[in-house]
């Protein structure tokens, strides 16, 4: 594997891994975005579906996250938030799996689990 590959590689895992420690603490989501903004271009073309999958993760989670948020007066909100951190961990579990195979996304523009 070429050095450039092997550096997107390890920075998408990265990425995967700031997602998921993002339900912990917050503001790592911002930082794993900006980093997946930042390297998208330069990637080979097969990494170019996991920084796709990786920026869509973080914005369609701060939609959930939102909606959660907003209805977590009305008691349903918490599930919706127990929801996305169930999407955040199984979304980026699949991710990383694909990565370690060498594989592209094969759904990068997903909004559920795939």
């Amino acid at each position: 594997m070429a050095e450039s590959a092997q550096q997107s590689q390890s920075t998408a895992k990265l990425i995967y891994l700031l997602q998921v420690a993002n339900i912990i603490i917050q503001f790592l989501g911002f930082v794993a975005v900006v980093i997946a903004y930042i390297y998208k271009d330069d990637a080979p073309a097969w990494m170019k579906s996991h920084f796709q999958f990786q920026i869509r993760t973080f914005w369609i989670g701060m939609l959930y996250l939102f909606i959660g948020v907003v209805l977590a007066m009305a008691f349903v909100g918490y599930f919706v938030l127990l929801f996305w951190v169930l999407w955040v961990v199984i979304r980026c579990v699949k991710g990383m799996k694909y990565l370690d195979q060498n594989q592209p996304h094969p759904n990068p523009t997903s909004w559920l689990f795939d």
